[in-house]
Order: C-alpha cells, then sequence, then structure tokens
C-alpha cells in the first residue's frame, strides 16, 4: 500500500509539472512572460526537464526575468542530464563559450553533449559541430563534413553552403566543382545569401 502511495504521489507530481508547463508555454503565447517564467520555474523546480529548459531560455533571453547567462547554463545543465536533446546543446555551446580558459575538462563535455545532442537530431547541435570541427586549431574535415551534411540534410541552408565550401576547396572531400556548385544552388533557393553572391 505504501509503495502504491508513493507510485501516486510520483504520478501527481509528474502531472502537476507537466500542467505547469504547459500553463508557461500558453501564458508566454499570450505574451504574459512573468506568469510564464513563474510557472516553468515551479515545474523546473520539482524536476520536470523541459520545464528546466524553459526556464533556462527564460534566463538566455530575459523574458519574463532578468537576463542570465549563468542561471541560464545551470538549468540546461539540469535539463541536460535529463538527456533533453536540446538542453544538451545549449549547454554544450555555453561550456565552450564561456568556459575559464577553454578548460579541457569541460570542453570535452561540451562536445560529449554536443554529439549526443546532434545524435539525437537537433540540427542546430549538428551544423554547430560542423562548423566546430572544420575551424579547430586541429580540424577534423571529414567529422565536420559528415555534421555539416547531417543538418543540411535537415534543411539548415547556412550548412547546405558549408558542404559547398567544402567540395570548392577539397575539404574533408575529394574537390570537386560540379558537386560544389549543385549546394551552392540548393542554399540559394533556400535564401542563403552567403551561397548567392558564391554563386554569383
Amino acid at each position: 500500500l505504501e509503495e502504491a502511495a508513493s507510485q501516486l504521489q510520483q504520478i501527481f507530481r509528474i502531472d502537476i509539472s507537466i500542467a505547469l508547463n504547459i500553463l508557461g508555454i500558453e501564458s508566454m503565447r499570450a505574451g504574459h512572460c512573468r506568469v510564464g517564467y513563474t510557472c516553468f520555474k515551479l515545474a523546473a523546480d520539482r524536476g520536470y526537464s523541459k520545464a528546466q529548459f524553459n526556464v533556462g531560455l527564460c534566463y538566455e533571453h530575459g523574458r519574463g526575468t532578468e537576463k542570465d547567462l549563468e542561471k541560464a547554463a545551470f538549468y540546461y545543465c539540469h535539463a541536460a542530464s535529463s538527456c533533453h536533446p536540446m538542453a544538451q546543446y545549449r549547454y554544450g555551446r555555453y561550456l565552450l563559450q564561456h568556459s575559464p580558459g577553454h578548460h579541457w575538462d569541460s570542453h570535452q563535455r561540451a562536445l560529449t553533449l554536443l554529439e549526443r545532442a546532434a545524435v539525437a537530431g537537433i540540427t542546430e547541435a549538428q551544423a554547430y559541430l560542423g562548423v566546430f570541427y572544420m575551424r579547430g586549431l586541429q580540424p577534423q574535415e571529414k567529422k565536420g563534413l559528415k555534421y555539416l551534411l547531417q543538418a543540411a540534410n535537415r534543411g539548415d541552408a547556412q550548412s547546405r553552403y558549408h558542404v559547398g565550401v567544402c567540395y570548392e576547396q577539397g575539404l574533408g572531400v575529394q574537390q570537386s566543382l560540379a558537386e560544389a556548385l549543385t549546394h551552392y544552388r540548393e542554399a540559394a533557393a533556400a535564401g542563403n545569401r552567403h551561397a548567392q553572391e558564391r554563386l554569383r
């Protein structure tokens, strides 16, 4: 009986968190950012990863609360530890951009989080890793191209443009101007300005 009661309490806690998160989303859509933030925060403090991610967004963009990147990272970190893919992307990006002296451990943790997000299908993570591996101190061009292609195949025009650059310059792939043109045309058709300029 005690176990059943405990399970009911847990279900009730999760249901409340889900309801609060939905209420937060609806409040944000209606322009009531402070109410939305409060709802997200209540659900986040109950350990609900989707709400933790939403609180992170509120702090990152200053919606319903003051802008605070460290607090955003704190909530992204909690959501990421519950395998929330978009939180993994945002927290990984934060670690790469804000780690003091680009500490090796946090650098590795960031890449692990970004790669998990990329595998989960987060286009932003794929695009970010593609550029990261292409431009690093020790470029890993084949790895970078792999991620750029993933993002491009999910409709990211900027990544499609970068794939064109890879083919034009022979980065991680056999140089091919015809293949570069194909990618530039696709990116340009999707409205990418750099690809449009490159085609001219």
